[in-house]
């Protein structure tokens, strides 16, 4: 069964920064694209960043390009986000998800997702 689990959320002022992580169980983490979302309330879900299974392809949205950094841990089965210089529009629960090939950037390409956690960026 595969689980994902995300965790590091939490309050932050303007300009702070976080690191949200992703831990994998359930299958082969190195085989799989991970794929961070978010969603704000009244929002659809959007995409924010991904990495390929080796880590050596990465893609941002134009939102977060600059501010963060997506990583990953082949022997950890984890994945991370590392958001800086983070702006009240950041506000939003964040999803990790997985799917099996290259980076995509859609919703529906991704295979299985964790249950989120909560951002909240005050001013």
């Amino acid at each position: 069964q595969v689980r994902l689990v995300e965790s590091g959320g939490g309050l932050v002022q303007a300009g702070g920064s976080l690191r949200l992580s992703c831990a994998a169980s359930g299958l082969t983490f190195s085989s799989w694209t991970i794929g961070w979302f978010r969603q704000a309330p009244g929002k659809e879900r959007e995409f924010v960043a991904a990495i390929s299974w080796s880590g050596t392809s990465t893609d941002y949205a134009d939102s977060v390009k600059g501010r963060s950094t997506i990583s990953r841990d082949n022997a950890k089965n984890t994945a991370y986000l590392q958001m800086n210089s983070l702006k009240p529009e950041d506000t939003a629960v964040y999803y990790c998800a997985v799917r099996y090939g290259s980076v995509r950037l859609g919703n529906r390409d991704y295979n299985y997702w964790g249950q989120g956690t909560q951002v909240t960026v005050s001013s």
